[in-house]
């Protein structure tokens, strides 16, 4: 199984608030983002799997932060860097540098600020995302879809 790190763009078609596990109520804004997690475990990229299953409501466990957002969303992008080094909260950073974080969100095992972010325009988000995994690695697979 290949691992690695991934970042998902999604879209939100409409401002809402909604329930996200331990962070409780947050705001959403209408627009894109972006969540960056690992999946460096023993099911590997299968990680992805399970959040496109969340997102499509064919899954109903929810572990993560993320869990609470993907049902509210849709996919734009998942972009794969097929590695073995712990680079999530890297490539997350580089992201944070260009795109607005939202506080807190995934990054309860971390010190980082955030693992998602917001901008209102989709190719600024797409070009921050897809410039932080080229820093760290090769881009091994971005879907457009």
């Amino acid at each position: 199984m290949e691992r690695g790190v991934y970042t998902l763009v999604l879209r939100l078609d409409d401002d809402l608030e909604a329930c996200v596990g331990s962070l409780g109520r947050v705001s959403f804004r209408q627009g894109y983002y972006s969540y960056t997690g690992s999946a460096l475990g023993k099911g590997g990229l299968k990680r992805v799997q399970r959040h496109l299953q969340i997102m499509e409501g064919k899954k109903a466990t929810r572990r993560w932060h993320i869990d609470w957002l993907l049902p509210l969303t849709r996919l734009e992008e998942a972009i794969l860097t097929f590695t073995t080094e712990r680079l999530e909260c890297r490539i997350a950073g580089r992201i944070g540098a260009r795109l607005e974080p939202i506080p807190g969100f995934g990054c309860t095992d971390c010190r980082c600020a955030s693992h998602l972010h917001f901008s209102f325009n989709r190719e600024e988000m797409l070009d921050a995302v897809r410039d932080a995994h080229r820093a760290y690695g090769e881009l091994n697979y971005s879907a457009v879809l």
